[in-house]
């Protein structure tokens, strides 16, 4: 328990530094992002997960702001082929042109395997996704892999009413057509509340390095999400 709490906590002191770093960066932006989700289980081996997701610019052009981005719905199915392995299908829109008229509309596929391993007081996943990401002007394939760690913060197990942390670490690489390949990074911690058996609140911040093998840019997002499972 020791370690594991060590190694979250360290990701958490970096990502705060990281607030400090990327407001000082001319090439930085910073979001608000708010989500609402739904997780319903049709069979004990097959789940539905539904969102709606607003992301709002909060600082840009070296200046504080608060504009309206894009909105996004989401649906994602999963199938568990194992206790531990499962993949999953889903499939995104994301609307942008409507809040910036130089940007396009987005339909996203995606394909994932999942796997996770569980051990007293905590729960690790390591997560293999594909993604099509389709715009009238061009598709881009991007590959991602997430290491993701989540412990309660109170006892051994995640209890109704006690928090919990989750944190995560994503390499991604993007692929398109006359296109040079680029890189991203994302580190995310959250602090969650398992309000009740069906609803659970998260809040957290997340720090990404974009294109960082070419014209890094430093994006900062707040977020905060309620989950909601029937």
């Amino acid at each position: 328990m020791t370690t594991f709490c060590i190694r979250v906590w360290l990701i958490i002191t970096f990502l705060l530094f990281s607030v400090n770093y990327v407001i000082s960066q001319n090439s930085s932006t910073a979001y608000w992002e708010p989500e609402v989700a739904l997780n319903y289980k049709l069979t004990p081996l097959l789940k539905q997960h539904f969102s709606l997701t607003n992301r709002n610019y909060t600082y840009r052009d070296n200046k504080a702001q608060l504009d309206i981005r894009q909105i996004e719905i989401a649906h994602f199915s999963s199938l568990a082929i194992d206790p531990n392995k499962s993949i999953g299908l889903g499939i995104q829109y994301r609307f942008r042109e409507a809040f910036e008229n130089t940007k396009e509309n987005e339909l996203r596929l995606t394909q994932q395997f999942n796997i996770i391993k569980q051990t007293t007081s905590a729960r690790f996943g390591n997560r293999f996704r594909i993604e099509q990401r389709i715009q009238p002007s061009k598709t881009v394939h991007r590959f991602r892999y997430r290491f993701a760690i989540d412990i309660p913060l109170k006892g051994l197990k995640m209890d109704i009413g006690e928090p919990y942390l989750v944190a995560t670490t994503e390499s991604l690489i993007s692929i398109g057509k006359s296109e040079k390949p680029m890189y991203d990074q994302r580190l995310t911690s959250q602090i969650g509340w398992s309000i009740s058996q069906n609803l659970k609140a998260q809040l957290g911040i997340q720090f990404r390095m974009e294109n960082y093998t070419e014209h890094t840019e430093h994006v900062f997002l707040f977020l905060n999400s309620l989950v909601i499972s029937i």
